[in-house]
C-alpha cells in the first residue's frame, strides 16, 4: 500500500531497527521504545487489522511470535514479564492500519505502561454469560 507506514518500512523506504524477517513477516523495534526492546510484529502482507487475517496468515504470524518473545528473553535476561498487545481499531488504540503485534518487555511495574482490566463480575449474571457466549458461537465461522 502506497501511503502505509509500516508497508514503506517492510520495502525499506523508511529506515527501521530491524529485528528479524523472513518470507512472512518483518520484526522491527517501535520507536517509542515503551520499554527496551519494544518490538513490533507485522505481517508483510497488508492487512488492516486482525478481522482482515485468513487461518494462513494467522498461523504464518502467531507461530512467528514466540520465537521473537523467546529471542527478547534471551537479550534481555532482566526481563520478568511480557505483553503482547494487539490493537485493532481507533477506539481500541490502533493507530497505524497495518495489523501489528506489540512485544513490551517488562522490567518493573513503573516503567511507563500500564494495562487496566476493570473487574465488572457484578454486572452480568450466569444467564447474561450464558446469553453472551451464545451469541459470540452463532456467529463464529
Amino acid at each position: 500500500m502506497n501511503d502505509c507506514v509500516f508497508c514503506k518500512i517492510i520495502e525499506g523506504d523508511i529506515p527501521s531497527s530491524k529485528v528479524y524477517e523472513d518470507e512472512k513477516i518483518y520484526a522491527f523495534l517501535d520507536i517509542s521504545q515503551v520499554t527496551k526492546g519494544h518490538t513490533l510484529i507485522v505481517p508483510k502482507e497488508h492487512v488492516k487489522d486482525i478481522y482482515e487475517y485468513d487461518e494462513i496468515l494467522a498461523a504464518d504470524v502467531f507461530s512467528r511470535i514466540p520465537m521473537v518473545a523467546r529471542a527478547l528473553k534471551k537479550a534481555f535476561p532482566d526481563m520478568k514479564g511480557l505483553n503482547i498487545v494487539n490493537n485493532n481499531e481507533p477506539l481500541a488504540y490502533q493507530s497505524v492500519f497495518h495489523s501489528h503485534f506489540h512485544l513490551i518487555p517488562r522490567y518493573q511495574e513503573d516503567e511507563g505502561f500500564a494495562m487496566k482490566f476493570e473487574n465488572n463480575q457484578t454486572n452480568y449474571n450466569q444467564d447474561d454469560l450464558l446469553e453472551i457466549a451464545d451469541t459470540i458461537n452463532k456467529n463464529i465461522q
